[in-house]
């Protein structure tokens, strides 16, 4: 091992992984902020552990027993510590080394004080550690053989120091593995604090640098609060080790923010704002911290495929940057300066995390289109500010509309309340609020089974082989049963080979049936169970092959022979439709650029729905120009095939490669044509050539999300029976118009304004159409949109009548743009009032971006503006508000 003490971040990094590499570990890259599929539990990647979870819990295979790694990890609760303390992060990186079902406790402590007193040049007689106590609940005493085995390796007796259960005993939850910890912490001498021990006091004198989970229960907790611990067939190792911290430890700093990681980014905000940091100014040291800290973090998640918007991580992403840029006004940075943080947080950590400088302007975007954005939305609420000041008072309601609608800190709003003589008696209510949100953040992060449980159970279950997947080859397989399960009322099938496609990344199950080979009876195939790499088939009762008649109950026995086949019309079109959908994929990052990224598809045979990354509508020429471009590769019969390659070389190639999705070393990459237009990793069944797609047709173009948009498309016979279908509409429509086809346009026009001077009369609004895009927040359907041609007169009915179409109570905002202003009118359900949305309140946020004003009922308001170039950031703005209304 190299006796020069590593100082930088990135000497630290290396030396941890290296040190892991010749001790036998297998060197892991990090995993992305967005945790695969597989892992529903959190949001975001919050722990070295979590992309490895499947591993621990036996569902997949590790490349290795021994396993070590450098992890992006985001904390959510964190957020609003950040700043208030040096210590609290939101983004950071954790090294970790992982035994799983190898070595043990004797081997991880020695591990860890080589590394510790040789590779980090600790002093061995300032290095305590601490073990645990026992508990008399679990069951368990004092772990003697950890304290035996630091005894082994030269640590005294007397810096050995026992905790109990909430210090330094690790479990997942009531129910799993679990096991003690034993932790490493460095003396940093009197200066700190008393000559105590590590838990006996709450100084900094005694700072943990690493964290060893010694795995080695599975737990069981009963309805009486008891808990049941029994061994795990195999022990294993779990260890954290804050980079950042251990930074601070060997750069002999007295904070993280003085590293060499965040020094450039403080220097930034200290030239950009004229104040010095740490001068004096606690409210200025704390803003250079938030934007140290949240630029990073808004760096490293857009990298990863998070854009911002008002649900999940978007919303996460979008509150910290929203709180970086109120910060640098309150130390008096002016104009846009996301970007320049964002440049010094690539400059400095882009050798370890390329895909920052790779996707360095893509990033920018996002973080231009915020930030502008948000300074309209600021001004907005400095208005909305200024007429509650204007009233007299300001709640703890208001206070918290206006924190959480438009990142107004509650200590703006009290200062300039307390400016204009304005008493401010709401911080009980505000707090009360804040504390609601939190709680539903944290149930939002703790969603769903650990890694995969439930899938890696039914293959455990079901058969110890994994399947053999042959679908891509043929579709017909004569193959015997390796295991059968039957739960929750569900057959599940496992058989040695399958051709049936196990539904995953975006696309969905095969259908078809299963024979007895003897031709005598027959199954539905149902579904099929994904499980790591493995599956299982849902089977039902279906009619008989031959003879017609109903089986009631296959008698499937393990070890029987069958045949197994797909339903090769179904796989036809969805194939046409999966490659259609790389297509669309490419074509949309052609057209409109490279921060277009796949935020989820559904791939089915008789439609493709995909959702990517944008800021907003596409206009008509946009989806034209789209979809002729994907009908250009249809035309040119372009070649599909799919190639196994290792994962860097297809990266090399420049192969997309889907957020949040988890790929192993070797890969499989879809390449259509030369693969200069399109390049993607891909398990999911093709076509041969573009050619059997036949037709591309884009049937909808919506939203989604705030910043993500949704097409759906159809292919093949379903495009040519919808073009047969408006063909014969519009021979329908021009026989009542008494026209020809080419003129009907011509005379539907004619037709409206002879129909203007009609006191009933109403602008032609495909209110279905609109009602069809509404986005669901908090299980509330909510419509916002422009429409085109509606006077102010008639907009509210147009509103109401859209309303009346969602089929349920909701949300309508609507803004009819024209000349020289724009009406904007919004439309409440009585139901949602009760929960706090108000028509008035929108309208006035809204109208703030436009120049005007309104108000009206709770049910039912209205406003107009001067500035119709605004209207589309109106509509984020009263979207925004409804969302934080109800408090999504």
């Amino acid at each position: 091992m190299s006796t020069t003490r590593p100082v930088t971040s990135d000497e630290i990094r290396e030396t941890f992984l290296r040190f892991f590499e010749e001790q036998g570990s297998r060197r892991l890259a990090s995993a992305s902020l967005v945790p695969a599929q597989h892992d529903p539990s959190v949001m975001l990647t919050t722990a070295g552990m979590h992309p490895l979870k499947p591993y621990f819990l036996g569902a997949d295979t590790p490349p290795s027993k021994r396993l070590t790694s450098c992890q992006k990890c985001f904390r959510t609760p964190d957020i609003d510590n950040v700043g208030v303390t040096a210590r609290h992060l939101t983004f950071f990186e954790m090294l970790g080394n992982f035994s799983i079902g190898d070595y043990f406790k004797r081997e991880a402590i020695a591990y860890a004080w080589k590394l510790t007193t040789e590779g980090f040049g600790f002093d061995p007689e300032k290095v305590f550690v601490t073990v645990f106590g026992g508990d008399e609940q679990l069951g368990l005493g004092v772990d003697q053989e950890s304290i035996d085995f630091w005894l082994e390796v030269g640590v005294p007796r007397e810096r050995i120091v026992e905790l109990g259960r909430e210090d330094n005993f690790w479990q997942a939850g009531p129910n799993g593995p679990c096991g003690p910890c034993t932790e490493l912490y460095l003396d940093r001498g009197p200066d700190y604090g008393p000559a105590t021990k590590p838990g006996e006091d709450e100084s900094d004198r005694f700072m943990e640098f690493w964290n060893l989970v010694l795995m080695q229960y599975d737990q069981t907790t009963h309805e009486d609060g008891t808990s049941t611990l029994v061994p795990l067939p195999a022990n294993s190792i779990d260890t954290g080790m804050g980079l950042n911290r251990m930074a601070m430890l060997l750069q002999g700093k007295e904070t993280i923010f003085e590293t060499d990681q965040f020094a450039p980014l403080i220097a930034l905000a200290e030239e950009l704002s004229g104040k010095t940091y740490e001068s004096g100014d606690e409210a200025a040291d704390r803003a250079m911290r938030i934007l140290a800290d949240h630029t990073r973090g808004m760096t490293f998640l857009i990298s990863d495929g998070v854009v911002p918007s008002n649900e999940e991580r978007g919303y996460v992403l979008r509150r910290i940057m929203r709180r970086a840029v109120v910060q640098g006004r309150r130390i008096g940075i002016e104009g846009e300066f996301l970007g320049r943080f964002l440049d010094v947080v690539v400059d400095t950590m882009g050798e370890a995390y390329p895909e920052i400088r790779q996707r360095r302007e893509e990033i920018r975007t996002w973080v231009t289109s915020e930030e502008q954005g948000f300074g309209r939305t600021l001004a907005a609420g400095t208005q909305l500010l200024d007429t509650l000041l204007q009233q007299g008072t300001v709640s703890g309601e208001d206070a918290f509309r206006l924190h959480d609608t438009f990142g107004f800190p509650v200590e703006l709003t009290t200062e300039i309340a307390a400016e204009r003589g304005v008493e401010w008696t709401g911080q009980d209510e505000f707090d009360r609020l804040m504390t609601e949100q939190r709680e539903r953040s944290k149930a939002g992060s703790r969603r769903g089974d650990h890694g995969g449980a439930a899938a890696g159970s039914i293959a455990q279950l079901v058969a110890d082989q994994p399947t053999e997947f042959t679908g891509y080859a043929h579709l017909e397989e004569h193959t015997t049963v390796s295991g059968i399960l039957e739960r929750d009322g569900k057959t599940y099938l496992k058989l040695a080979e399958s051709p049936f496609y196990a539904e995953g990344g975006g696309q969905v199950s095969d259908s078809g049936t299963i024979v007895l080979e003897d031709g005598s009876e027959a199954a539905t195939v149902a579904g099929v169970v994904r499980a790591g790499d493995d599956q299982a088939i849902v089977v039902e009762p279906s009619a008989g092959v031959g003879d017609g008649r109903m089986s009631q109950d296959v008698a499937f026995e393990h070890g029987q022979r069958v045949v197994a086949r797909v339903d090769r019309r179904a796989r036809h079109a969805t194939e046409c439709n999966h490659t259609a959908t790389h297509l669309l994929h490419a074509a949309l990052r052609e057209r409109l650029g490279d921060h277009v990224h796949q935020a989820g598809s559904s791939v089915r045979p008789d439609k493709l729905r995909f959702d990517f990354s944008h800021p907003s509508k596409l206009d008509p020429e946009d989806l034209r120009w789209v979809e002729d471009r994907v009908n250009e590769q249809i035309l040119l019969n372009q070649r599909v095939r799919a190639l196994t390659m290792p994962i860097d070389e297809a990266k090399a190639l420049g192969a997309m490669a889907l957020f949040g999705e988890k790929y192993g070393d070797v890969v499989r990459m879809v390449e259509i044509g030369d693969g200069s237009f399109s390049r993607e990793l891909c398990g999911g069944t093709h076509v041969r050539s573009t050619a059997e797609i036949g037709v591309f047709k884009i049937t909808g173009e919506g939203s989604s999300s705030a910043n993500v948009r949704r097409i759906e498309a159809i292919t093949g016979p379903v495009a040519i029976d919808l073009l047969r279908e408006r063909d014969g509409l519009l021979d329908e429509i021009a026989v009542a118009a008494k026209v020809p086809a080419a003129q009907v346009v011509e005379r539907i026009a004619k037709l409206r304004e002879q129909a203007k001077g009609g006191a009933t009369a109403l602008p032609v609004v495909d209110e279905g159409a609109l009602a069809a895009e509404a986005v669901t927040i908090a299980d509330v359907p909510v419509v916002v949109a422009r429409v085109e041609g509606v006077s102010s007169k008639d907009l509210p009915a147009v509103a109401d009548r859209v309303k009346g179409k969602l089929g349920g109570p909701g949300v309508v905002v609507l803004a009819a743009p024209g000349d020289d202003k724009v009406a904007i009118v919004v439309a409440v359900g009585p139901e949602i009032v009760e929960r706090g949305v108000k028509a008035g309140d929108i309208v006035k946020a809204a109208a703030g971006v436009v120049g005007g004003g309104g108000g009206g009922k709770p049910t039912m308001a209205q406003a107009g503006g001067k500035d119709p170039s605004k209207t589309d950031e109106a509509l984020r703005v009263a979207h925004d508000a409804i969302a934080a209304a109800l408090g999504s």
